[in-house]
């Protein structure tokens, strides 16, 4: 198997346009990381942008993630697409289809529930509007399994099981996110790997989102040696920035080179705290 690799559209100075020019030969797909702040720049991409981040994609065989600005919220009863997190993620489902994106990311905003009980009234109404939030998103991208919704760091492990239980989304797996809250990320391959179609690695270092190459082996080639062992077909994305992907890449490849090769590695992945 070969895995999939990528990272995200903030490696080199400047646009989409030239961080795919870049990534062109050196990752398999780039993960369009955007924003559209009121007031203030916008970086969805134009259709210059469009046919420039398609030829690269045609000619290099760069292929393309999309994730989505804002975490999805159901708005008002009167006008539920009217959340800026929904009417955000059409503006970017319309500038990017063109793109042939392979997923769409996307965060679940559950702020308002965290410490609310599975059985409390009030979770179960998030749930119930969170679900037409995430289906009304599915109708605009037209397939729901592009759809992947991501863990997120300071919430419940099983927040969105009802999203996922009622809808045929697939899953964004946040390894990162796991190791933040100090959660064991073998347990969670176990159960989740099936449906999940993009993977987000990450270290941490004094901040999130820092080189893998923080990461220890006896934490990193455990996640490695998962997904080796699952066949993962899915999209493997180095969610970090800058000078930090090359040497994630390097840290991802010398852990692969080492469970390909059966090197011992130890058999529990233990939760990862970061640095001091």
């Amino acid at each position: 198997m070969t895995l999939k690799i990528g990272t995200t559209s903030y490696i080199v100075p400047g646009d989409l346009v030239a961080n795919a020019r870049h990534l062109a030969g050196r990752a398999d797909h780039m993960q369009l990381v955007l924003f559209d702040v009121p007031g203030g720049p916008c970086n969805f991409p134009t259709p210059a942008d469009r046919r420039a981040l398609r030829i690269i994609g045609d000619s290099s065989g760069l292929s393309y993630i999309v994730h989505l600005p804002l975490d999805l919220h159901l708005g008002p009863v009167e006008d539920p697409t009217g959340h800026p997190s929904l009417t955000k993620a059409r503006a970017v489902i319309n500038s990017t289809r063109d793109l042939l994106p392979v997923a769409y990311v996307a965060h679940l905003d559950g702020r308002e529930v965290l410490a609310a009980p599975t059985d409390a009234a009030g979770y179960r109404s998030w749930c119930a509007e969170t679900e037409r939030a995430v289906a009304q998103v599915c109708d605009w991208i037209g397939d729901p399994a592009l759809l992947a919704i991501e863990n997120l760091e300071g919430y419940p492990l099983d927040i969105a099981d009802p999203i996922l239980a009622a809808l045929p989304v697939s899953r964004c797996l946040d390894i990162g996110h796991l190791w933040v809250d100090g959660h064991d990320p073998l347990p969670v391959l176990a159960t989740a790997l099936e449906r999940t179609r993009v993977i987000h690695l990450h270290g941490l270092a004094t901040r999130d989102h820092s080189s893998l190459a923080h990461t220890p082996p006896e934490h990193l080639d455990p996640v490695v040696s998962a997904l080796l062992d699952a066949d993962f077909d899915g999209w493997l994305t180095l969610e970090v920035f800058e000078a930090d992907y090359e040497t994630s890449l390097a840290a991802l490849l010398s852990s692969l080179e080492r469970c390909r090769s059966k090197a011992p590695t130890p058999s529990h992945s233990s939760p990862l705290k970061p640095d001091a």
